[in-house]
């Protein structure tokens, strides 16, 4: 790759693949560096990707190298390959947990210090800029991890902050960064939205500040919808969890108990 290019990909090419194989818009801001050329891209998603991710590009290379590189894959390079995803695959077999609370999965530390410096310079902006600045910031974290997010976008008469895939399921994104804790009517607002769309459709809630204990209580239970606040997002960076694992436990929890908000501190001691 010392001339910046990857294989024979084009920057089409290239960025559909690390679409469709890995999950993530490699032409994102996160992954620039130096030139931002394809080959400086993919050394910057080499050093912050997850290994989960790293995976599944280097299963994409191996069985597409043919048709990216209008050449038979070197043996050398074949070689190379598989030897580092058998050691992918065995960390992932060796890391299989029999519950959440024993989850203790880290990802890479320039990755987390990263996220969690843009998170904090958050709450420098002003607060007519900070909403938008904030649901840019959950875009590129949940791409980070391979969750093929998406942005705001806006449907017949309402506004969704965005959307993602964890295992298979689609969910909505409400985003709220505001000073008092979210009550119960933005829950039941977010709450009819979900409803009106496909029945599989799920809805994760994320304020900064948090929720009011009689607006959790008066919100119920056994809803469509699982929260996190601001102090989740704090504690998952600072202490490298996965975003993954964090949003499966919480599903897990809410199916248990109802409860839509359980917060990270209950779930990973």
């Amino acid at each position: 790759m010392s001339s910046g290019y990857v294989l024979n990909f084009s920057n089409r090419t290239f960025d559909e693949f690390f679409r469709e194989i890995v999950g993530v818009s490699i032409f994102d801001s996160f992954y620039d560096q130096a030139s931002g050329s394809k080959a400086h891209r993919t050394r910057a998603f080499w050093r912050l990707a997850t290994d989960v991710q790293v995976l599944k590009f280097l299963n994409g290379l191996l069985e597409g190298w043919e048709i990216y590189a209008d050449q038979s894959i070197p043996g050398a390079a074949e070689k190379h390959l598989k030897q580092i995803i058998r050691k992918l695959e065995g960390a992932g077999e060796s890391g299989v947990r029999s519950s959440e609370e024993e989850t203790k999965v880290q990802i890479d530390q320039n990755l987390s210090q990263r996220l969690l410096s843009q998170l904090i310079e958050l709450s420098e902006l002003t607060p007519q800029s900070r909403g938008f600045a904030f649901e840019r910031f959950l875009k590129t974290l949940f791409d980070a991890y391979g969750l093929s997010a998406r942005s705001s976008f806006r449907t017949v008469g309402e506004q969704i902050d965005g959307s993602f895939v964890l295992n298979n399921e689609t969910y909505l994104l409400e985003a709220k960064w505001q000073n008092a804790p979210t009550g119960a009517g933005d829950l039941h607002t977010f709450e009819g939205k979900i409803g009106q769309k496909a029945l599989w459709s799920r809805g994760l809630f994320l304020s900064n500040s948090g929720f009011s204990s009689d607006g959790l209580q008066a919100f119920g239970k056994g809803k469509r919808i699982v929260c996190m606040d601001g102090l989740d997002l704090y504690e998952m960076l600072n202490r490298r969890l996965s975003v993954t694992d964090i949003l499966e436990a919480k599903v897990r929890r809410a199916a248990e108990t109802g409860r839509p908000f359980i917060p990270l501190r209950e779930l990973f001691i």
